[in-house]
């Protein structure tokens, strides 16, 4: 089953949990015997750091989220740190569970402003709770367990600024000059996602402009302008490929796609299509409107809606 972000994230969360929980839980009673004690405190979280997995500092708190002892990271003892108010910090915002663990939100560091989390173990006499026992991590030195998710199939709508949607019906599209010779650039287009290794494209129909990746040099784009646009011979400059076999959009259905978008441009004068992106390998469209609103569908469900369709949805 395909899991989106939010389910990895939760995977991710519950497998750091499952690695941290036990040698946190292990440290917290070794600290009880010295608790409040500031130097006795510093000897037992030095002697145990090689024993949570990954840690970039550990150090004590009381229940009011004062700091009673100092940083101890893997260089050794950070001094700055102790008497450190750590109350308003998001971590101790949230609520530790009952079986006293907590591994926190990420959020946003204050030394190093990078994404971070807290693992924070409670710190207990019987059933008298002494403060906690905090872990601090930075995201770049975890491991990660979670498969990476997948972009979710089903239409999606974004809406954009208000202050544009409600203008859309002052203002009108203006001819661009892909527009004046729209069929041709769409051709020129079909021809580089067909035939030319060309697997994403996004056209800005407004400024006359396409920006394309090739399967050839996928991790940098070229912009394709308005020159470009309307000059068949920008095709010679990409090698002729076999269009991909795991491509999920099928190769007959790109001039289908590109003919709807044109429709979606010159349809109507005040809602109208202003960018479109393409990506063969995952299947997906992105549609802009005028009224800002954006649109994320999958080819095939793209292709069974009629024109009435969207100018009911983004109106």
């Amino acid at each position: 089953m395909k899991s989106s972000w939010k389910e990895s994230i939760y995977l991710q969360r519950e497998q750091l949990g499952r690695l941290l929980h036990e040698p946190l839980a292990r440290l917290a009673q070794k600290c009880l015997p010295v608790w409040g004690e500031r130097e006795r405190l510093d000897e037992v979280l030095s002697e145990h750091f090689a024993e949570i997995p990954h840690c970039a500092s550990l150090y004590c708190l009381g229940t009011d989220g004062i700091q009673n002892c100092d940083n101890i990271t893997a260089e050794g003892r950070d001094i700055a740190h102790f008497g450190r108010d750590r109350s308003q910090r998001p971590y101790m915002k949230e609520v530790v569970p009952s079986w006293g663990f907590l591994l926190s939100d990420a959020y946003i560091s204050l030394m190093k402003n990078r994404p971070s989390l807290t693992a924070l173990q409670l710190v207990r006499d019987g059933t008298t709770v002494l403060g906690y026992l905090g872990a601090d991590f930075d995201l770049r030195d975890l491991p990660v367990t979670a498969v990476l998710y997948e972009e979710p199939g089903e239409w999606r709508q974004i809406k954009g600024d208000p202050s544009i949607r409600s203008a859309v019906f002052q203002q009108c599209r203006i001819d661009s000059p892909m527009d004046r010779a729209l069929p041709q650039s769409l051709s020129i287009l079909e021809e580089l996602l067909t035939h030319r290794g060309v697997f994403q494209c996004q056209i800005h129909f407004s400024s006359s402009q396409s920006i394309i990746w090739t399967v050839d040099d996928p991790f940098r784009y070229r912009i394709l302008d308005p020159e470009a646009m309307a000059d068949p011979d920008i095709c010679m400059l990409y090698p002729a490929r076999p269009y991909p076999a795991d491509a999920v959009i099928p190769e007959a259905d790109i001039g289908r796609v590109l003919d709807i978008l044109r429709q979606l441009r010159m349809a109507d004068e005040n809602i109208y299509l202003r960018q479109s992106t393409i990506n063969i390998f995952n299947g997906m469209l992105s549609l802009t409107f005028s009224c800002d609103g954006s649109h994320y569908m999958r080819y095939d469900e793209f292709l069974n809606k009629d024109i009435g369709f969207w100018f009911g949805a983004v109106a």
